[in-house]
């Protein structure tokens, strides 16, 4: 399966974008910003289902082009198959997968609520594929059919105060939070006060990851801020029409609440690079690390395949390390592995070998400060990948590190805030994730960094 931000003209050509292939749809305020009650809003629902926003206010009534003939067919918007897939860009052969997609998007449940009415709602009643040569035949045109239930009907076709977005900056994002957060603060880009609301980090957790009310516990702030925000708004304001900047309420030291400042900027030029693409195989091998489907298609989208595999195959490989204690946490291993290879992406093979391997003659007579730094530097990077995972995970891995150094005189009580304790913990964690220290990864580590350093 692949999926696929639009693109125009030659690879990593910029192109002027004229007001008319914008492919304005008017959103009406209501519905960005939804709270999900039920399921879950990913980024491929967003943009299928402003997609059908888009293609229902451009032919205004249903039962137009509709494929067969029967009373019911008149009740659906109609487009080809192709159209939702360019417009949404995926670019797909997998209909199974769609369908499965589809089928989500009528799982989601909305709650809609103003001063005069209160709506549950789904947020799509129907959805349908129809090829009059056949569904399992080659020929012939596929088309999708939709339809909305009745209040998001009426706000989808005739909304009282909307904002317009566009179907070419909605293509260019990679991620449901950047897409979900920009229709938010878009809505902002022509008001006088040029701030969005405030509202609770909690709140704001919600509307942006699209996770429903119910079966979502939001993290600490700073990892919510440093793992969602911060990328969101790097998106946001290379690749689109806004750009924006995050303002924190705080309560003491704690921050409680959250805003956005948003300025419109003039692009007249947008860069179309080569679009990220999805593969089904790679997106399957990351949710084995326990990632759910909607963080694996982001996680993927957002990376190229070559950082992904050299991702995949760090944590397979320390996974299978005889040598070395069970990987109690895959998932943050794995978002360590991704951000150490986008920062430093020739260093696709991973520090993990067999456990002793024998030094050279030279290696010992002048290195022995060249391992002094070579072991600092892999604590270092060891303590980012503890601080890449989750409360419980800590306290987990923290649980295992205490078990197995109970004779140590430092009082590892006091956690990772002692600074004894991390002169510990940081080596024995570097120790635990790639084993020894062997001479290919020392190597390795004076040609990146140079042996005087």
């Amino acid at each position: 399966m692949r999926m696929a931000r639009q693109s125009r003209g030659k690879i990593g050509e910029v192109q002027a974008i004229d007001s008319s292939e914008l492919r304005e749809f008017r959103k009406t305020n209501e519905a960005i910003g939804l709270r999900v009650v039920e399921g879950n809003l990913s980024l491929l629902s967003r943009k299928v289902f402003n997609v059908m926003m888009y293609h229902a206010q451009e032919m205004k009534v249903p039962g137009l082009n509709s494929p067969i003939n029967t009373p019911a067919s008149k009740k659906y918007f109609w487009i080809p198959l192709s159209d939702l897939a360019r417009d949404a860009a995926y670019d797909s052969k997998d209909v199974q997968y769609l369908k499965k997609q589809l089928e989500e998007m009528q799982n989601i449940k909305l709650l809609m609520e103003n001063e005069r009415q209160w709506t549950s709602e789904r947020l799509v009643s129907s959805v349908t594929l129809v090829n009059p040569a056949g569904l399992n035949k080659h020929s012939g045109q596929v088309w999708f059919g939709f339809a909305f239930p009745p209040e998001v009907h009426e706000q989808v076709m005739a909304p009282s105060t909307y904002t317009r977005l566009s179907i070419v900056y909605q293509s260019s994002l990679k991620s449901g939070s950047a897409l979900a957060l920009y229709e938010i603060c878009r809505r902002y880009a022509t008001n006088p006060s040029k701030v969005t609301f405030i509202q609770t980090y909690e709140h704001w957790y919600g509307v942006i990851t699209g996770n429903s009310i119910s079966d979502s516990t939001p993290p600490v702030y700073k990892y919510f801020k440093r793992d969602t925000i911060k990328p969101a708004i790097a998106e946001i304001n290379a690749l689109t029409d806004i750009s924006i900047e995050l303002i924190e309420h705080k309560n003491g030291r704690r921050v409680e609440k959250l805003q956005f400042r948003v300025e419109q900027t003039k692009q007249a030029q947008l860069e179309f690079p080569a679009p990220p693409i999805i593969d089904m195989e790679l997106m399957g091998k990351v949710m084995k690390f326990g990632f759910s489907q909607a963080d694996a298609s982001d996680l993927v989208a957002q990376h190229s395949d070559d950082i992904l595999r050299a991702a995949i195959s760090r944590v397979e490989a320390r996974a299978e390390s005889k040598g070395m204690t069970p990987l109690e946490t895959p998932a943050g291993y794995f978002r360590w592995a991704l951000q150490d290879l986008v920062r430093n992406p020739a260093a696709a093979p991973a520090l993990v070998a067999p456990k002793s391997v024998g030094a050279t003659a030279s290696t010992k007579a002048s290195g022995r400060s060249v391992m002094e730094r070579f072991l600092a530097a892999r604590a270092q990077e060891a303590l980012g990948v503890y601080k890449e995972l989750d409360e419980h995970e800590r306290k987990t891995l923290f649980d295992v590190f205490k078990a197995q150094n109970t004779n140590k005189t430092v009082k590892l009580d006091k956690g990772l805030d002692s600074a004894a304790v991390r002169g510990i913990f940081a080596p024995w964690y570097a120790k635990y994730l790639w084993g020894e220290p062997t001479a290919q990864s020392l190597a390795q580590f004076i040609e990146e960094y140079g042996a005087a350093r």
